[in-house]
């Protein structure tokens, strides 16, 4: 069966991050083939962080210092996608400018990202935003279910980028919110 060459083949633990605890197949997403290359084996941290289940905590996938390195292409996948995702983090970019994928496993991660092509994200200004930039409210924003206004000049650090190009994603008095980028000024 798949899940037991997976599981026997990463040892019983996490192919990302060596957790032993909570473990679960994951299928990367993109694949052209469905066999043990295009699983992995991760804890439920690595899951629900890769899944957008949960927010993504930078410290946790320094371990892809390591992972990246695997012979295993799903791990590469997954690992070179992660890298991508938080390339404003500059040992992410070392790390970016260090690994070696063959030609067609970087063609799988590279199908997996979003379109690089697709409308840019723009402030304000019209400047364009990236993931992990920080930005300020230009005016007054009534949250609406959190029961308060993130007021004009609340900085929002290290925001994300959501399907929309005219939402970003960030924290605000502790609370994740959709922010229209039009409502932000680039810091």
């Amino acid at each position: 069966m798949l899940e037991e060459r997976v599981v026997a083949r990463a040892n019983g633990a996490c192919e990302l991050c060596g957790n032993t605890e909570a473990l679960a197949t994951y299928v990367v997403p993109s694949s052209a083939t469905e066999d043990a290359d295009s699983v992995i084996l991760a804890c439920q941290t690595c899951r629900e962080q890769l899944s957008g289940e949960q927010d993504i905590d930078m410290n946790h996938w320094r371990c892809l210092n390591d992972a990246m390195w695997s012979q295993v292409p799903g791990v590469q996948v997954v690992a070179y996608r992660m890298l991508k995702k938080l390339s404003s983090e500059t040992w992410a970019q070392d790390l970016l400018d260090m690994i070696y994928l063959d030609d067609a496993v970087k063609d799988w991660a590279e199908a997996g990202l979003a379109d690089a092509s697709r409308e840019p994200t723009l402030d304000s200004n019209g400047t364009r935003l990236m993931p992990g930039d920080n930005v300020h409210l230009i005016k007054d924003l009534n949250v609406k279910g959190a029961g308060f206004t993130a007021k004009r000049g609340t900085p929002v650090r290290n925001i994300s980028l959501s399907d929309n190009p005219a939402h970003i994603e960030g924290r605000v008095n502790g609370t994740r919110i959709v922010i229209i980028a039009a409502y932000t000024k680039k810091s």
